[in-house]
Parts: C-alpha cells; sequence; structure tokens
C-alpha cells in the first residue's frame, strides 16, 4: 500500500489556500451584510471548491513526495517497475512492497542489530582491558620494592668484595621472588593483548557486515569516496598496528607470522588482506593488494576485491594465484629465523601504490619496530636494481619465481 508523509510545505500551502478562501468569503459581504456564519451558508459552494482544491493540492504533493521515495528505493535496490509484478498475480502498487526490497530491508536491520551487538561487546572488552592495564601496573610497583633489594644486595657484595653463603641465599630467594613477578605481569599483558586481538577482530567483522549491507560510518566511508591520500595513510597505518608475535618460551612462530607461509590447507577469510596477481588492462600480469571477498570450496576459487578505489574491480582466482599477507611481525631479538634473509627474492609493495614487485632483501629488521629495506628490480638503473626503500613486513611475501639473471 502506498505510504505518504506529511508535507510541511505542503500543509502551509493548503493554510494558504484555506485563508485565500476565508478572505474572499468576507471580502463578498458588504457592509452592513451578515460575516462569518451567517454569510458562510450563502457562499457555501465557492468555500467548498477551495477547501477541495486545497485538498487535493496536499493530496499531490503528498504522493509526490512518496513517489520520490519509491524511486529512490528501486535506485539503491535495482528494483525496476517491469519486475514489481508478482508472477501472474498483478503489479504490487509501491516497489516498497517488493519481496526483493522487504529481503533487503530485513537484512538491513539484522546487521544493525548486529553492530549493535558487536559495539556492546567491544565496549565491554575496552573495559576489561582497562582493568586488566591497571592490574599491570599494580603488579609492577607491587614488584619494584624486591628489585630494589637485589640491587642494594648486589651493592653490599661489592662493597665487602665477596660472596658470602648469606649472600647467595638471599640472592637466591630475592630472584625466584622477582622471576614469579614477572611471570604474574606478563600473564596480564598477554590477557591484555587477547582482548586487544578480539577487539580488532570484532572491528573488523563490524566494518565487513557494514560493507555487505551498505550501512558506513563518517570515519569509514565507502571506498567510492575514498581518496587516494586517505587510503595509503590507512594502508600505513594496518602495518603499524600489525601485532607482534610474542610466543612462550620455547614455542616456534605460527604460519603467516613474518616470512612464514600460510600452511596448504589454508583458506583466507573475508576481509584478509591478500596479494593477487590479476591480469592489467595492457593485457600484463602483476600482483595487486586485495582483500578477499569469499572462497568456494566448490571450484577452490577466491572472489577478491582490488584495495585500490582506482582499479574498483572484482576478481575470481583460483589459489595459486593468491598469497596471505602476515597476520604478525616476527620478532627480530627472538625470532630472526621468521624473517626473510639478506639477498632473498620477494614480492614486496611499492611505497605509495598497491602493486607488488619482485625485490630482493637489503637489510632485514633488527628491532621489532623496523621495517625491511629492499632493492626494487628496476631496470632503469645500471645494476637493475633500485635504491634501497623501506618496506613494512605487512608488506612483504615470498615470491615464487626465479630470480632474474
Amino acid at each position: 500500500m502506498r505510504t505518504a508523509r506529511s508535507s510541511g510545505r505542503g500543509v502551509r500551502r493548503w493554510r494558504g489556500h484555506a485563508s485565500a478562501a476565508e478572505g474572499s468569503l468576507f471580502a463578498r459581504a458588504a457592509p452592513g451584510e451578515p460575516r462569518g456564519e451567517a454569510a458562510f451558508g450563502s457562499t457555501w459552494e465557492g468555500v467548498g471548491a477551495k477547501y477541495l482544491e486545497a485538498r487535493a493540492l496536499l493530496r499531490r504533493e503528498e504522493e509526490e513526495e512518496a513517489t520520490g521515495e519509491e524511486e529512490r528505493v528501486m535506485a539503491s535496490t535495482g528494483i525496476s517497475p517491469e519486475s514489481n509484478c508478482r508472477d501472474g498475480s498483478g503489479c504490487l502498487e509501491s516497489p516498497l512492497e517488493h519481496p526483493l526490497f522487504q529481503r533487503r530491508e530485513k537484512t538491513v536491520f539484522t546487521t544493525a542489530m548486529a553492530l549493535v551487538s558487536a559495539d556492546s561487546r567491544i565496549a565491554e572488552l575496552l573495559t576489561e582491558l582497562h582493568q586488566l592495564i591497571k592490574q599491570t601496573q599494580e603488579e609492577r610497583s607491587r614488584s619494584e620494592h624486591n628489585l630494589i633489594n637485589i640491587q642494594k644486595t648486589h651493592e653490599r657484595m661489592q662493597t665487602e668484595n665477596k660472596i658470602s653463603p648469606y649472600y647467595r641465599t638471599k640472592l637466591r630467594g630475592l630472584y625466584t621472588t622477582a622471576k614469579a613477578d614477572a611471570e604474574a605481569e606478563c600473564n596480564i599483558l598477554r590477557r591484555a593483548l587477547d582482548k586487544i586481538a578480539e577487539i580488532k577482530t570484532l572491528l573488523e567483522e563490524r566494518r565487513i557486515a557494514a560493507k555487505i549491507a551498505g550501512l558506513y560510518n563518517d570515519s569509514e566511508p565507502p571506498r567510492k569516496t575514498m581518496r587516494r591520500g586517505v587510503l595509503m595513510t590507512l594502508l600505513q597505518q594496518s602495518a603499524m598496528t600489525l601485532p607482534l608475535w610474542i610466543g612462550k618460551p620455547g614455542d616456534k612462530p605460527p604460519p603467516l607470522c613474518g616470512a612464514i607461509p600460510a600452511s596448504g590447507d589454508y583458506v583466507a577469510k573475508p576481509g584478509d588482506k591478500v596479494a593477487a596477481r590479476v591480469k592489467a588492462v595492457d593485457g600484463d600480469e602483476q600482483w595487486i593488494l586485495a582483500e578477499v571477498v569469499s572462497y568456494s570450496h566448490a571450484t577452490n576459487k577466491y572472489e577478491v576485491d582490488d584495495i585500490d578505489e582506482e582499479g574498483k574491480e572484482r576478481h575470481t582466482l583460483s589459489r595459486r594465484r593468491i598469497i596471505p599477507l602476515p597476520q604478525w611481525k616476527a620478532n627480530p631479538e627472538t625470532d630472526p629465523e621468521a624473517l626473510f634473509q639478506k639477498d632473498q627474492l620477494v614480492l614486496a609493495l611499492y611505497p605509495q601504490t598497491t602493486c607488488f614487485y619482485r625485490a630482493l632483501i637489503h637489510t632485514p629488521p633488527q628491532r621489532p619496530q623496523e621495517d625491511y629495506s629492499v632493492l626494487f628490480e628496476d631496470t632503469s638503473y645500471a645494476d637493475g636494481y633500485s635504491p634501497p626503500l623501506n618496506v613494512a613486513q605487512r608488506y612483504v611475501v615470498a615470491c615464487k619465481e626465479p630470480k632474474k639473471k
């Protein structure tokens, strides 16, 4: 059924017509003749006509506004007037009643409720994270006294220039306590890191759900409105906030940590960033930064979106044309084996672009927050390689192609 909202503009126009009708009524009453109700009866036909004219004008404006709403619905959902008829049962009065629109409205409503639930959970996690940070500080303050005792004991030993059984026993007890304190603080920090990881996962799931439903906010506009400079900033932030792998003593870095590739049966999830090999406009193939949309187990193929708005294309690609990006940074100080080594051939994201190119590792990171220094293949230079350029761990993956001669 067609629905129409009241139009303030239409109401004002109706009141204007009514006032005009009333004015014409009193204008026709000569001095000394009855006015108001007495005169109203004698000119009923004229006033009635004006009233009906005003009501008709208001109805037309309301219908025009409702029609405009329907046109916006058809434009956003793809419902055409031809599709507005059910099989053999006649046409719907409004596209708002079309099953496609109803399904879309239900999807939007369901997604909106899921987003509210995600926001609520994120708020809870942030509160828990704040408490864990406070506990960390409290634990650190509590263990400070023991560390001071260790320092003072060493100073006394240096003054006396000997290690007596008393000091040996005392230091053993102090170090045992310090180790237990450090483990307690470490456990709290691990719990805090788990909370942060869960928050990031919820935020990513929230972004994907909003993208599917066509819901956006000011901080995350749709890609079609994103300027290139904004995209480059987001890519840099993604690299900076990539979590550092911190394992327990004896733990080995997992797949997708630094240079460690994904397992053979790994399937990237929707929203994951990957390097994808696609055909360019000129027919040549290139590796681009892309986002996974879906994966079909029946065909063993991915659907991915070009991360660059200028491309704005969706590609269907086999698994061998997809390389998942690292999900953790490797710590050079504790897990150097999880990093690419000097002169190793890689694919690296060229700075300020969204394309991966072949490069040689010039210098691997020496500290957790440092980037790789790489030499991109470039025939414009005498030795065939560019000067060293920095690329974050997030955007460096293995290259299976042979090294050029």
